[in-house]
């Protein structure tokens, strides 16, 4: 996993999510920029799927966190194999646009069985 987000913030987050892998941080964005993940408009970040994302959120009990760092700053997903070969590349167009983690891990799961058959 990768952020731009200071040290404290990471730690947090890391703390907070019980993260079960490496957290970088790109300071420089260079990552950021290399997969094309630049900066969002405010219409990516404020139109009518990141308020659907929010009331999702809300219903289920948990409320929105304050913005601490850049949220112009496009996210993304990218799924990397151990070969180095990018099996998905996503750059979110705000907020809300995130793969479903069900096909990202289909992705893992087709990987695997291709590979078993070779």
């Amino acid at each position: 996993m990768v952020t731009f987000e200071n040290d404290y913030f990471a730690r947090q987050y890391a703390a907070e999510t019980a993260l079960a892998w490496p957290l970088l941080i790109d300071a420089e964005r260079t990552v950021y920029r290399g997969y094309g993940m630049l900066a969002a408009s405010w219409w990516d970040l404020w139109g009518p799927a990141t308020w659907r994302a929010y009331l999702r959120e809300i219903l289920k009990g948990r409320r929105p966190q304050p913005a601490h760092g850049d949220i112009h700053q496009r996210g993304g997903d990218v799924l990397i194999d151990p070969a180095g070969i990018v099996r998905l590349h996503h750059v979110g167009r705000g907020p809300a646009d995130r793969p479903a983690v069900g096909s990202i891990l289909q992705r893992i799961v087709s990987r695997r069985a291709d590979r078993s058959r070779h």
